[in-house]
């Protein structure tokens, strides 16, 4: 090949890093953004209601991002510690990821975010679509109970407003905003009308983000106010009567955030108080049980889609019909969901799986749904491992058959590179390969974007003084674009492991947010060597240039 022929491939190759890397990018966060569960066309029927309401009412409070360890600090939360005196409580388990708008979904609806069809990632407001599958309120609603809910305004988006009384939804999240949040439900506890109401305060979150996180002595003090309000949400309560229930939606790392996959994230808090409840500490709770207790105190159907538990073994106040129903009810309704699901992912069922059996639990349905879900990924996956195999075969045979510029060291380079990139990040950097690092886009991308830069320049410093054979401006620029190509090249193995593990998008299920994470990652550092690359391009012909200019 011609030595102009192949600077003109290095440089188109550069500006498809770009051009590429960039696209890549944000179709992959918009796929997030836009996921819908697989139910969404068919979602499963709602059964029957399983008795009559065991409370007068049933407030269901949300403590935005509160961590288990905040949540049993009694001089931080000393009404939550007095509720813990008469009321149940257990470290509640939830799911990746752990954002907000997933964790509500699971909430309101017992399923786990894959089919919830809340989103996975934070959307704007706008952007906020209504729930496909059964919710609480919904269920509330066919029943006759009266509703309300105050809360952060992605509620006002996620739930279906037809099935809700009384409503106050705000756009801000701090301390000013829970004051008004609670303000604007005081009222309906007070009357006694509301059979289920939701509160959700937002200002722990808030400090969790914008206040210098968990360590911070402004983490404590926020809890201490949320603490507060649910302390006059109580003085408005019977707990005779009434049954108040305080959990989470996820935690915060210690410097603040949360979407990741740490465990410190997916650990909340679980209190459930008032009318008929046993006191004491119980075995974990996960997030997907939340909905279908809620559902057997309030005397509703299990939710259709639920894939979590009725925990009612500490809740004395269940009616005989209640409790008779409940199992029947139960596995009726995890026969449907898992019938709906075989279908919508195109799976086989045996008809032993569907048969209804009250002697069946919960967890020998879900075993079956993720036996056939994992069928499908595995099928899916090989296909893939396959084609990834073969793609490795042939770019090892053409860089073999390639003698150009000594590819064995620009490889050694761009090892290099990886190496330095990734102890900037764990040293300097956000240390950890994790969404929750990610409070803003821009957090993300310059500083990472920046760090690939200066390393490139350093491994071509390095190399360029190495390949003293480059003596006219064209062979300097091509190796230095070649340079760039095999590093970016190296660069893109996260990228097809994330695709050889879980599909470049997911359609159907959700993909490992760890291997999500270091493919964006790695997508950033390609965006930004393109970018180095041309610049290197043009101080290669400019380098040599003045090396001609010096020797006349």
């Amino acid at each position: 090949m011609k030595p102009i022929l192949r600077f003109v491939f290095v440089l188109v190759l550069c500006l498809a890093l770009i051009i590429g890397s960039y696209s890549l990018a944000m179709q992959l966060l918009t796929n997030m953004y836009d996921y819908r569960s697989p139910l969404l066309a068919s979602p499963p029927i709602p059964g029957q209601s399983l008795g009559s309401p065991i409370a007068r009412q049933v407030v269901f409070v949300i403590v935005d991002g509160l961590r288990y360890d905040t949540f049993i600090k009694s001089d931080v939360m000393p009404n939550l510690s007095q509720l813990r005196s008469i009321g149940a409580y257990a470290k509640m388990r939830s799911r990746i990821p752990t954002y907000s708008s997933p964790g509500y979904g699971v909430l309101l609806t017992g399923a786990w975010p894959e089919i919830s069809d809340a989103p996975p990632f934070n959307p704007a407001y706008e952007d906020i679509h209504t729930i496909s599958q059964d919710n609480l309120f919904s269920s509330a609603h066919r029943l006759g109970l009266k509703t309300g809910i105050s809360a952060f305004y992605w509620f006002e988006k996620l739930i279906p407003q037809d099935s809700i009384d009384g409503s106050f939804y705000t756009s801000e999240e701090d301390q000013k905003a829970d004051r008004e949040v609670v303000d604007a439900a005081l009222p309906w506890l007070s009357s006694g009308q509301y059979q289920f109401v939701l509160i959700h305060l937002d200002q722990v979150d808030y400090a969790g983000h914008h206040e210098g996180g968990p360590k911070s002595k402004n983490w404590d003090a926020a809890a201490k106010r949320a603490d507060d309000l649910i302390g006059e949400i109580l003085k408005k309560m019977d707990l005779t009567q009434d049954i108040i229930l305080v959990v989470s939606d996820h935690g915060h790392i210690d410097s603040g955030g949360h979407g990741g996959q740490e465990d410190i994230l997916r650990l909340e808090p679980f209190l459930l108080a008032g009318k008929g409840i046993q006191q004491g500490e119980i075995d974990d709770v996960q997030m997907a049980d939340v909905a279908p207790t809620l559902a057997a105190i309030l005397g509703l159907n299990i939710p259709a889609s639920s894939q979590g538990q009725a925990r009612f073994e500490w809740i004395k106040g269940l009616s005989s019909d209640t409790v008779s129903n409940l199992a029947y009810e139960t596995s009726k309704q995890q026969s449907q969901l898992l019938q709906k699901y075989a279908v919508a992912i195109g799976a086989k069922l045996n008809m032993n799986d569907t048969i209804v059996d009250a002697q069946k639990t919960v967890s020998d349905y879900q075993s079956t749904f993720e036996q056939i879900r994992q069928t499908k990924i595995n099928r899916q996956r090989t296909l893939r491992i396959g084609i990834g195999i073969l793609c490795l075969v042939i770019i090892g045979f053409v860089l073999i058959r390639w003698k150009f510029f000594n590819t064995g060291w620009l490889f050694f380079g761009a090892i290099i590179y990886t190496v330095l990139f990734h102890a900037y990040y764990w040293l300097l950097g956000a240390r950890q390969y994790s969404y929750s690092i990610a409070n803003t886009e821009l957090s993300l991308i310059l500083p990472n974007g920046l760090a690939a830069l200066i390393i490139l320049l350093m491994i071509w410093i390095f190399f360029t003084w190495r390949n003293k054979s480059a003596t006219s401006g064209i062979e300097m620029a091509t190796f230095s674009g070649l340079l760039v190509l095999v590093i970016a090249f190296v660069t893109f193995l996260p990228v097809a492991a994330h695709w050889v593990w879980d599909g470049m998008f997911a359609t159907w299920t959700l993909p490992n947010f760890g291997l999500h994470f270091l493919a964006m990652i790695s997508l950033i550092q390609i965006l930004f060597l393109g970018i180095g690359g041309l610049l290197l391009i043009g101080l290669s012909f400019w380098l040599r240039s003045r090396n001609k200019l010096e020797k006349v």
